[in-house]
């Protein structure tokens, strides 16, 4: 059975790149390229659902929202 998941994908100040899965939780990784981090986070669903027996966390994933605060 072929499952859908939503990745938040980063980049963080030394350049790599950072994948996390909402639904799944603790489930990231990361990478210094784009095509080597959906590799990865590939693997890393699979390792997690492993883990978590297939139960996914009951959260649904809505979206993203930017917030811009003074400092």
């Amino acid at each position: 059975m072929k499952r859908q998941y939503n990745v938040i994908v980063e980049r963080d100040e030394d350049g790599y790149y950072v994948a996390t899965v909402p639904e799944l939780r603790g489930c990231h990784t990361q990478a210094r390229s784009l095509d080597t981090l959906m590799k990865r986070v590939r693997e890393a669903i699979a390792v997690c659902l492993e883990a978590q027996k297939g139960s996914p966390a009951a959260n649904e994933f809505i979206g993203i929202q930017r917030v811009m605060v003074e400092s």
